[in-house]
């Protein structure tokens, strides 16, 4: 993609297939929102923030049913900006856009990030030795409650010797 993506608009950045990460050359798929759900400054440009810590009711009464994701020491705005809600937040302060947030994943899960920019952990797709898509983390994980359910493993397939003809 060409360009520098520091000019284009949020909702040009949100319509793109391929978001190129400037300096860090990786090239995402924008991430995947809730309908009618971002951006966040459509619903609360209009709300005086509330920095205090609380069980969310209305609109994201969803979100904190299911909220797993070291729930006594975290909460909302230690991801997320009170200030500039269409953007994330890093433990520095540092704002970054929703199409970076493998960066704040990364903070926590540095062994998973380092795994995930060699293509160990996660999904690209593209050439082995050319251009690469990668999907961020949030396109497996949900940010609010990663972990994966449980599942119970299949059988093992049947041997060759075991087939009756």
């Amino acid at each position: 993609m060409e360009g520098n993506e520091e000019n284009r608009t949020l909702p040009e950045i949100m319509r793109s297939d391929v978001i190129n990460q400037g300096d860090n050359l990786y090239a995402v798929k924008a991430p995947p929102f809730s309908e009618d759900i971002f951006p966040c400054s459509g619903c609360h440009a209009d709300e005086e923030p509330n920095p205090n810590r609380r069980q969310l009711v209305d609109m994201h009464d969803d979100i904190d049913a299911i909220f797993s994701h070291d729930r006594e020491n975290r909460w909302c705005l230690d991801c997320h900006s009170i200030d500039t809600r269409d953007s994330l937040k890093l433990a520095s302060g540092k704002l970054i856009g929703f199409d970076e947030s493998y960066k704040l994943c990364g903070q926590c899960h540095g062994d998973k990030l380092r795994d995930w920019k060699v293509g160990v952990h996660g999904k690209r797709t593209g050439e082995w030795n050319g251009k690469k898509q990668y999907l961020l983390c949030v396109h497996c994980h949900n940010p609010h409650s990663p972990k994966f359910k449980a599942i119970k493993p299949l059988p093992p397939p049947v041997q060759q010797k075991d087939i009756q003809l």
